[in-house]
């Protein structure tokens, strides 16, 4: 079956900026994305939702590279300093790319 390349960026971060990061993805133009709760450990510890001042979410968003590679630029000099966050890029191939690009 044919598949279309395309870029899968992953942000991983604080619930407290999901408002903030929806209002950048749309202007950056994400055309849609997918968010989730998340939690785990990593080097500042358990994150594990219990409270909501604690809890993480997963941000995906299907885009082709060049948009991949704005909205991680972005996020990480708007973010990174001041919050826990972790992004990274993967390539994956779609069904219907008229969705994504």
């Amino acid at each position: 079956m044919f598949t279309y390349s395309i870029k899968l960026i992953t942000i991983i971060t604080e619930s407290a900026l999901e408002h903030s990061l929806i209002e950048c993805l749309e202007h950056l133009g994400a055309r849609g994305y997918t968010i989730t709760n998340a939690r785990g450990k990593g080097h500042r510890g358990v994150r594990d939702a219990a409270w909501s001042a604690d809890s993480n979410i997963r941000v995906e968003v299907l885009c082709e590279p060049k948009l991949a590679d704005v909205i991680a630029e972005h996020v990480t000099k708007t973010y990174y300093k001041d919050y826990a966050m972790v992004i990274y890029l993967s390539d994956v191939g779609v069904f219907r790319p008229k969705k994504f690009v």
